[in-house]
């Protein structure tokens, strides 16, 4: 088995996958109400910054992200907190001051990890893993407005 063309193959099928990839419901809307709130967005990933900064200027979405730290900005990844915590150090709020939206097990345990309120909200892939560690959990972002995510982050902290 030629290893190397293996790679070489699921590269190409991932991208293929990637860019036939449409916007999911409520994502846009979620950045369009963060940004009219004046709330600062960043982004914690654990996939190189070509993937993710393609993807999101691919979508249009690029310009909504006031920080991004992905594979190369970190020496420890996901579910290790530090991808996280180096958003929060950029964008200069407290784990107490933020929410996550995580799509993945490592995803959900960094943000938790990092002290952050976390709602999960798996794509067709996660859908089936364990996600029950986030402190909610959502099907679609078009299910709940971002309104109602923030007043259950405040009620979540106060308890």
């Amino acid at each position: 088995m030629d290893v190397e063309k293996l790679r070489q193959d699921r590269r190409a099928r991932v991208i293929t996958l990637t860019i036939a990839q449409p916007i999911l419901p409520g994502v846009e809307q979620y950045l369009q109400g963060a940004t009219a709130l004046g709330l600062r967005i960043g982004l914690a990933s654990s996939s190189t910054r070509d993937h993710v900064c393609g993807h999101l200027d691919r979508l249009k979405l690029l310009d909504y992200f006031h920080s991004i730290r992905c594979f190369e900005d970190t020496e420890r990844h996901k579910p290790d907190p530090t991808p996280y915590l180096k958003v929060l150090e950029d964008l200069g709020v407290g784990a107490d001051e933020a929410i996550a939206l995580e799509d993945s097990p490592n995803g959900v345990a960094a943000a938790k990890a990092a002290g952050i309120f976390c709602v999960a909200v798996p794509n067709p892939i996660t859908c089936r893993l364990p996600l029950e560690h986030a402190d909610h959990r959502l099907t679609s972002l078009a299910e709940e407005t971002l309104e109602k995510i923030i007043l259950r982050a405040d009620q979540n902290r106060r308890r």
